[in-house]
C-alpha cells in the first residue's frame, strides 16, 4: 500500500510502480507494525511449531524436497533442513543482478510474505525490511534456477544472507556479511524449519525483473511513437496515414492510442510539407501505430499476470492457519511470468526493428527524399 512516498508492507497489494520506485529509490519502505497484521503472521509461524510438536506430516518442514517428498526427516534434524536447502541451492553463475534489480527482488519476496499464508515469523519480515531500508543487497548470480520450481537458486542467496552468510553489496562495496551485519549490529537470523523453503520456494527473481521490464516498455512504447513523429516530420510523411477516422474502422484500443500520441505530436508542427505524388509512405512510417499498438495492446493483460503474481502467495505449500491447514500445490511455478516476458520481449523487439527501418529510411537517399546520405552536412572536399 501506498502512502505518499512510503510503500507499507501490510499484506495488502501493490503495484508494478511501487516496485520500481523502491528499485529506484525513489520510496522508501515500512513494514507494518499494526498489531492485528504482525499477529497474523506469527499465527503461521505457530501453527508449524504446532504441527511439529505434534510430528505434523507437513512437505519440507518433516519431510524431504521434491522426490524425497515420502522421506520423513527425524525432528532432532528438522531444525537444519533450511540451512542446508539453500547451501545447496547456493549454485548461481553469470552475472549478478545490480542494485535496481536485487531491491525489486528483495521488496517482491517481502510482499508475498507479508500475505500471510508462508508460516514464516513476523521476525522473518523484519530482516527483510532491514536489508532494503539499509539498502545491503544480497549478491544474487542471475543464472542457475528453472522457473518450473520457483527462483530456487537466486532466492536461496537472500535465504543465505538473512542468516549472516554469503556476501552483500553495502554503499557500493563487497562485504562479508557476517563482518558487516556485526559492524551494523544486525542479528543474523537462524532460519525455522519452513523459513528456508518459504524465501526459496517462490517467484520473486522473475516476478521482480518482470516489473522492471515492464515499467521500461511503457516508456520505449511512448518513445518509440515520439521517434515516429520526429522521422515523420523529416521525410514530410503523410499525416493522414495517422487519421482518426482510418483508425476508427481498425479499434485496437492500444493501436489507436498510439496513432492518437502521433496526431497530437504532429498537430504541434501544423501542415508539413507533403510530396502529393506519394500517396503512402513506407511500413516504417504509414505502419508503425500497429507495430507500436501490439505493445500497447499488451500492456493491460501483462500488468494483470505480473500484478497477479507480485501480490500471490507463491510458495508451497500454503499454510491456512486460520482453518488449521497445510495445502500442497504448485504455487511456486513460474508460468504466467515466463509466458508475459516471453510475450514482452517478442513485443519490444518489433520495436527496435522498427526503429531500425526509420534510422535506414533517414539515412539511404535512395528513401530519404532529398535528405544527404546519412544525414551529413559535410560539404566540398570534406
Amino acid at each position: 500500500m501506498n502512502k505518499n512516498n512510503t510503500v507499507v508492507f501490510d499484506g495488502k497489494p501493490i503495484t508494478i510502480e511501487d516496485i520500481c520506485r523502491i528499485a529506484n529509490q525513489q520510496a522508501r519502505i515500512q513494514l507494518s507494525a499494526i498489531t492485528d497484521f504482525v499477529v497474523r503472521i506469527d499465527k503461521g509461524a505457530l501453527f508449524v511449531d504446532t504441527l511439529l510438536k505434534e510430528q505434523g506430516y507437513v512437505y519440507g518442514v518433516t519431510t524431504g524436497f521434491g522426490d524425497s517428498c515420502s522421506v520423513p526427516v527425524p525432528l532432532d534434524l528438522v531444525d537444519s533442513l533450511s540451512k542446508n536447502l539453500y547451501t545447496f541451492h547456493g549454485c548461481g553463475l553469470g552475472n549478478y543482478f545490480d542494485a535496481e534489480q536485487t531491491r525489486a527482488i528483495l521488496a517482491t519476496r517481502l510482499t508475498s510474505l507479508a500475505r500471510g499464508f508462508s508460516g514464516v515469523r513476523y521476525r522473518l519480515l523484519e530482516q527483510l525490511s532491514t536489508l532494503l531500508t539499509q539498502d545491503i543487497l544480497p549478491l544474487i548470480p542471475q543464472e542457475g534456477s528453472v522457473g518450473a520450481s520457483g527462483d530456487l537458486t537466486p532466492l536461496s542467496y537472500l535465504a543465505a544472507v538473512l542468516a549472516g552468510e554469503r556476501e552483500v553489496l553495502y554503499q557500493g562495496e563487497r562485504h562479508v556479511t557476517q563482518t558487516l551485519f556485526k559492524k551494523l549490529n544486525i542479528e543474523p537470523l537462524t532460519l525455522k524449519p519452513k523459513e528456508g523453503l518459504a524465501i526459496m520456494n517462490g517467484t520473486a527473481a522473475m516476478t521482480g525483473v518482470a516489473c522492471l521490464a515492464y515499467h521500461r516498455a511503457e516508456y520505449l512504447s511512448q518513445l518509440s511513437t515520439r521517434i515516429t513523429s520526429l522521422v515523420s516530420i523529416a521525410l514530410k510523411g503523410n499525416a493522414s496515414h495517422f487519421g482518426e477516422k482510418l483508425f476508427s474502422v481498425k479499434p485496437h484500443p492500444g493501436q489507436n492510442l498510439v496513432a492518437r500520441r502521433l496526431r497530437a505530436d504532429l498537430s504541434v508542427i501544423g501542415n508539413i510539407p507533403q510530396d502529393d505524388t506519394r500517396l503512402q509512405d513506407r511500413y516504417s512510417l504509414r505502419c508503425a501505430p500497429h507495430v507500436i499498438g501490439v505493445l500497447e495492446d499488451s500492456l493491460p493483460w501483462l500488468r494483470q499476470f505480473i500484478e497477479n503474481e507480485l501480490n500471490s502467495a507463491n510458495d508451497n505449500p500454503i499454510i491456512d492457519a486460520d482453518e488449521e491447514q497445510v495445502l500442497h500445490g504448485g504455487h511456486f511455478y513460474g508460468g504466467h511470468i515466463a509466458f508475459a516476458m516471453d510475450s514482452l520481449k517478442t513485443a519490444i523487439a518489433n520495436l527496435a526493428d522498427l526503429m531500425d527501418r526509420q534510422m535506414a529510411q533517414l539515412m539511404d537517399p535512395k528513401f530519404n527524399h532529398g535528405l544527404p546520405a546519412n544525414l551529413s552536412g559535410a560539404t566540398g572536399g570534406r
